[in-house]
Formats: C-alpha cells, structure tokens, sequence
C-alpha cells in the first residue's frame, strides 16, 4: 500500500521538486548528519523545519539560518534567547529578513511533527519521542525513524497508527534489513541477523566487567554517538532494544531473530531465506547512507557515503554473541514475549540506571541486572495506550530510583 506521504514524495519527485523534509532532534548526532545529506541533494531535499531539546540554542540558530526552516522548535531554553540568535546568524549571512516561527515548550516536537512534510525524521533519543512519532505518523508523511525507543514503548499503538510502508528504519541494522528483504518475498524469509560491533568491551566475561568506568563505556570503537546511546552500546542493551525493533518493524517472531558479533561494522545486518542464502547489506560504518535512504526511500541518493574499497587487503570476523556476559538481549526479548508495557519498563529502567552508573553510583554489570529486577516486580497493563505506557514509565523510574537508593545504603 502507498502511504499518502510516499504519494506525496512521488509526486514531487515526478514533478522535479525537492522533498520537504522536518528534522526532529536537529542538533544531535542524527540531526546534524541529515543535514549533510539535505546539503549534499538539494536538488532533492528541503528543510521545512526542526526542533531540539535547546541544550544547543547557537547550533539551532545555525541550523535554522543554513536552512532556512520556516519553523524551529524547543523542549526547552529561552525562545526570546534562540530568536536572538536567530538573528545574529541571519544577519550574519546576510539574510536580514530571516525569522522563522518560533514554538517552545515540552511538546515543540510534537507540533513540528505534524508540519506539512513529505518525509518526517525522527532522530529524538528516548521515550520522549513517542508522540511526535505519533503526530507525524498522522500526517501521512513518511517517518523516517532513528528513535527506536518511540516503536519500542508505543509498539501495537505506532503500528495501528502507521499505514503499510508508512515507516522507514533508520537505524543502519534495520535500513540494512529492510535493504536485503527486498531480494524475496516475505513468505520467504527464515531468520534476520543483526550484527552487533560488540562495543569497547568485546571479549570481556562478567567478572570483568564489573569495575570498568563510565569513561571506558563511552570509548566505542567504531560510532560516535550520545552518552546515552553509546552505553547501551556498550552493554548490548542497544542491540536488544533493536531486536525489539526488528520484530516490531518486519512481522517475524522474536525466536527468528539472532545477534552475531562483527568487530568491523561494515555487515550491518543479514536477511537468511529460507532455501539457505544469505543477504548482507555492507558500507564503511557511516550514518549517512541510512540516513539518505530514510529521506530518499524507496530511492537511493547518489553519492550518499564512501563505498567499500576493494584495492585494499580487509577481514571480516563474525562471532556469537557472549549471552553469560551480556545477558541484555535476552532480556529484551522476554521483556518483548510479554509485550504490553514491560518494553515500556526495560527501556526506562535502563535509562534510569545508565544514568546512575555516570554518577558513579553502580557499578556497569548492575545496569542490565536492575533492569531484570524491575522488570520482574511490573504488573503489566491489560491495554497498551499512551497513558498506561506513560504511567508504566513513570512507575518503572521511581521503582528503580528506590532500589537503587536500597543499594547504595
């Protein structure tokens, strides 16, 4: 089924148009690499608006300038501060009658999601993101998704929301896979298999795990990324979270869903048929490609990222995933057997207790172990609705708050 925003991309396109695009989360690491995709297309992508959380009101105001958004949007921070800004830049660029409408306050996402677009990015970190992934999908623009988190907590109500194709991945594993789904049918398919890079602690058993530092969590070899997703990264609660995802995203059963460890991060997942072939999507590990595909989708943007270069002498290693050590993936999948609000839990457990371990407060290992301990004291909720994952959120926070207060007396 074409979604209304795929009809409204291919008109556009038809007619030589550039697509009107909204960047939710502009500032961070998915955000400003998108923009570096809109710079190098402009023939076929356009600005139309952004938003941020306002930690970085300069960088916005930049941004809004570059692009000259009609719209710009805050969680937080002085909006009279950011126009100001606004106009120093403007001014700057020589662009004196630049001044953009201007929306503040805990829902600015969400009102920017809903802005006329033809494709909508989400690249929100967090839970937060659910109801501009929402607002968006009820656009019938397309949603091109970096915050896995949004699907994972909202789950059946993202999918009753989104009309088929509405959604596209954005995460490399899942832009990989829906890449290599496209050689079969989906009666097909046997397994999909994430890669995982296995993070800056690759190799190490559970014992010890336990006294490395929020310094060595934050050194991943490969992605730079924000604290909070760099963690999970490094605890595989990242790759959990993306096997809920994949679930979510593709219709096949937690059970046909594997991890393998690759180092080099160049496979960024497999699709397995089920006559025995095996697709791999490879690139040099750049958010870019997928990034472009969000935007672009179905089409590919040319010269998107670096191709692979053959003239060189290269190795690529797969290796199992090391369950004992890091036992996230597991849980994750138990946390989605039981669906309703328990990935709502495992997500906010996690978040409070990532939190902690930067504090100094726990140690790496009780990250994943105080997420099983939440997760096994919820009620769970008879109907999943944007109030009850609220409420399961906020029940999961405080409860992990109060034992990690317990654990540290």
């Amino acid at each position: 089924m074409q979604t209304s925003g795929d009809s409204r991309s291919a008109s556009r396109s038809a007619a030589g148009q550039p697509r009107r695009i909204v960047l939710l989360g502009s500032t961070g690491s998915i955000g400003t690499q998108a923009i570096d995709v809109v710079d190098g297309a402009p023939h076929l992508f356009e600005v139309v608006a952004l938003s941020a959380g306002g930690g970085n009101l300069e960088l916005l105001a930049r941004q809004a300038v570059h692009t000259r958004a009609l719209a710009v949007g805050i969680a937080s921070g002085d909006p009279g501060r950011l126009q100001q800004l606004i106009d120093d830049a403007a001014r700057a660029a020589g662009l004196t009658s630049y001044r953009p409408e201007i929306v503040a306050g805990p829902d600015a996402s969400t009102r920017i999601a809903a802005v006329d677009a033809d494709v909508v990015l989400n690249g929100i970190t967090g839970s937060i993101g659910l109801a501009p992934t929402l607002a968006a999908l009820g656009t019938g623009a397309t949603l091109a998704l970096a915050n896995k988190e949004s699907l994972i907590v909202g789950g059946s109500l993202v999918k009753a929301a989104a009309a088929d194709g509405q959604i596209v991945p954005v995460d490399s594993e899942h832009s990989a896979i829906a890449q290599c789904l496209r050689s079969g049918s989906a009666a097909e398919v046997d397994r999909l298999i994430l890669t995982a890079s296995g993070g800056p602690f690759r190799g190490r058993n559970r014992d010890q795990l336990a006294d490395v530092t929020p310094e060595e969590a934050l050194a991943h070899p490969t992605w730079d990324m924000g604290l909070m997703v760099t963690t999970n990264s490094a605890s595989l609660v990242n790759k959990g979270l993306e096997v809920i995802e994949a679930h979510l995203l593709f219709d096949i059963p937690l059970d046909r869903i594997d991890v393998v460890v690759h180092p080099q991060s160049v496979v960024h997942s497999m699709v397995q048929f089920v006559d025995g072939s095996i697709i791999a999507q490879a690139s040099p590990p750049d958010m870019r490609l997928p990034i472009a595909l969000g935007l672009g989708w179905p089409d590919r943007v040319p010269g998107a990222a670096t191709a692979c270069d053959w003239t060189q002498a290269t190795s690529w290693t797969f290796e199992p995933l090391d369950a004992e050590a890091f036992p996230a993936v597991g849980l994750a999948k138990a946390a989605a057997k039981q669906g309703s609000t328990y990935p709502a839990v495992f997500n906010a457990a996690n978040e409070e207790a990532v939190m902690a371990f930067h504090d100094g407060r726990i140690r790496f290992t009780d990250i994943v172990d105080t997420i099983e301990a939440v997760l096994s004291e919820h009620p769970g909720s008879s109907r999943l609705t944007v109030e009850s994952v609220l409420d399961a959120e906020k029940w999961a926070r405080a409860r992990t708050h109060e034992r990690l207060a317990v654990s540290s007396l």
